[in-house]
């Protein structure tokens, strides 16, 4: 995916090492590889700027996996035939940054997008070395494709649930293209005239920019910080009977 001039100078002119970051972006869309996905597009231009700057960036589609439903973290323990969310999970662990990329259907994101969003509930109970929610530590945003309105509930919805599950949610942690009502182009698909759908599109190219670079400041000011502060949000302390500034005579 090439970037427009405006991406690629701020690329040039980055002198910040975010060589330690890495990315994992999930590409909910209902299309199994190898079939085009418009969501896979956009995701594209993210990616990209990444990639110029040395982040490890890994693309997803959970699709073509087979991810059982349900809310454990393994769903084979559960009945499940089988399951390759605890393999996807260990990616999810693995990487600094998450996106969750979906396209629009009847107004909501994917059934794909929810069910991986169930699973990420699955291991919501799991904790980090220092008490706190496995998740802490790492940043998330989302990017949506459509043909018509959508993208501020899709995104409403998708970054809720992940900083209730623990991520952090840098500003303009979301961007997304739509088309006009009804049938019509989908991004990034070509025009007659050879150029292509949303490319130029100085909302969504906008958007998508801030987005990314949001994502690469805040994950690295977590990465060099080592994570969110534990106090006051370590449960395990709490189960354990600290309340923190409140004293408790019966913690020993």
């Amino acid at each position: 995916m090439s970037l427009n001039d405006t991406q690629q100078a701020l690329c040039d002119e980055s002198d910040t090492d975010f060589s330690a970051l890495s990315a994992l972006f999930l590409n909910c869309t209902l299309k199994p590889s190898p079939q085009d996905s418009h969501t896979r597009t956009l995701i594209g231009t993210s990616a990209a700027i990444m990639r110029e700057n040395d982040v490890d960036v890994d693309i997803v589609r959970p699709v073509d996996l087979d991810l059982a439903p349900g809310v454990y973290g393994d769903m084979t323990e559960h009945g499940a035939d089988a399951d390759d969310w605890p393999a996807l999970y260990q990616k999810v662990l693995g990487a600094n940054i998450l996106v969750l990329g979906s396209p629009i259907w009847l107004g909501e994101k994917s059934s794909v997008c929810q069910r991986v969003i169930e699973r990420l509930y699955g291991n919501s109970g799991d904790l980090n070395e220092d008490g706190q929610y496995a998740y802490y530590g790492r940043a998330a945003g989302c990017l949506i494709t459509g043909n018509e309105d959508g993208i501020k509930q899709c995104a409403m919805g998708i970054l809720y649930a992940l900083q209730h599950l623990g991520y952090t949610i840098p500003p303009q942690a979301d961007a997304g293209w739509i088309g006009p009502a009804g049938p019509g182009p989908s991004y990034g698909d070509k025009r007659e005239d050879g150029s292509h759908v949303g490319f130029d599109n100085d909302f969504t190219q906008r958007n998508t920019t801030f987005m990314t670079w949001n994502l690469m400041h805040t994950a690295l000011r977590l990465h060099e910080a080592g994570g969110v502060p534990a106090h006051g949000n370590q449960r395990s302390e709490w189960e354990a009977g600290c309340r923190f500034d409140h004293p408790n005579p019966e913690h020993r």
